[in-house]
């Protein structure tokens, strides 16, 4: 049990880290404009020696936004509550910390995963058809992998919640 929580809590703690960086960072999508490369990224875009804010509301920034921050916010919810249950902190017997860590980890995935499909959606459907020159990066692929580590995580969890569960249910009968 405490082998699947201590990996789920890793898997948690590189996939927060990699939400964070990958929200944070500028390097979603790099396309050549004018003969020189740009970069943008969920809050900006750069062009050679300047980063301007994205001033536009654009929807699909905006739900990719969203969807990137309460995945962030889930994950960072799971990762404290899977450390109460990895160390038996006492308070609040009223529910099961480790099936809550679980599923806020699958719900980290959930929104992550939406922000990946509304961002790609979008970029292959508007960029894919006007430019020629564009690609995914680095801070895009991250969020890619904090998707499969979230839900590992998730999967660990609910493995030591069955392991847990196992005795109790055998037990009873």
């Amino acid at each position: 049990m405490y082998s699947f929580m201590g990996g789920g809590l890793f898997c948690a703690g590189v996939g927060n880290i990699l939400l964070i960086v990958s929200t944070a960072t500028d390097y979603w999508m790099q396309y050549r404009h004018s003969s020189s490369y740009m970069h943008q990224g969920l809050w900006r875009y750069c062009v050679p020696g300047k980063c301007i804010a994205h001033t536009d509301s654009i929807a699909y920034w905006d739900a990719t936004r969203a969807f990137m921050i309460l995945s962030l916010l889930a994950c960072f919810i799971g990762i404290v509550i899977g450390i109460m249950a990895f160390i038996h902190y006492s308070s609040f017997d009223g529910f099961d910390k480790t099936f809550a860590a679980g599923i806020l980890f699958f719900i980290s995935c959930f929104f992550v995963l939406l922000a990946m499909a509304v961002y790609t959606g979008v970029t292959v459907n508007y960029y894919g058809k006007r430019y020629g020159n564009w690609r995914f990066s680095w801070s895009y692929i991250m969020g890619w992998v904090a998707v499969v580590l979230t839900f590992f995580s998730g999967i660990f969890f609910m493995c030591a919640y069955r392991m847990h569960e196992c005795p109790r249910n055998s037990n009873s009968r």
